[in-house]
């Protein structure tokens, strides 16, 4: 009888030591361990798409190696001409972009029209000239 009261006790004891409060009616309580979330930032991508029938046309690279991105991304715009775009960004200058439209658009630049004798120069209605 006494083994079993001993045993008995044993295990209480080691119940209470792994999870404290059950005695008590508390739910037994988390353990918490230090976990440190921050990963040193690095990496390196790319990517191209080349599609010539839909003309779905593009490519991205960019570079990080802690608080220093780099990167670069072009694509074909609608009116024929290619957009680049080349950014940096760091914690001392923030975001910077450089845009740039290479080649010549295919579109004609609009042409205004303006009534009889009303071209620049003309006297607007009323005879006044601003």
């Amino acid at each position: 009888m006494q083994y079993v009261q001993a045993l008995l006790l044993a295990v209480v004891a080691a119940v209470a030591q792994a999870y404290p409060g059950v005695l008590y009616g508390h739910a037994p309580v988390a353990v918490e361990h230090a976990v440190d979330y921050y990963a040193y930032p690095k990496y390196n991508f790319d990517y191209a798409v080349h599609d010539l029938h839909t003309g779905d046309v593009k490519n991205q690279w960019e570079t990080r190696d802690g608080d220093v991105v780099k990167g670069s991304y072009s694509l074909n715009d609608p009116d024929g001409t290619i957009r680049q775009v080349d950014y940096t960004a760091d914690k001392h200058n923030g975001f910077n972009a450089v845009v740039k439209k290479i080649g010549k658009s295919i579109h004609p630049e609009p042409v205004h029209h303006y009534g009889a004798g009303h071209g620049i120069g003309a006297p607007l209605l009323g005879g006044h000239h601003y």
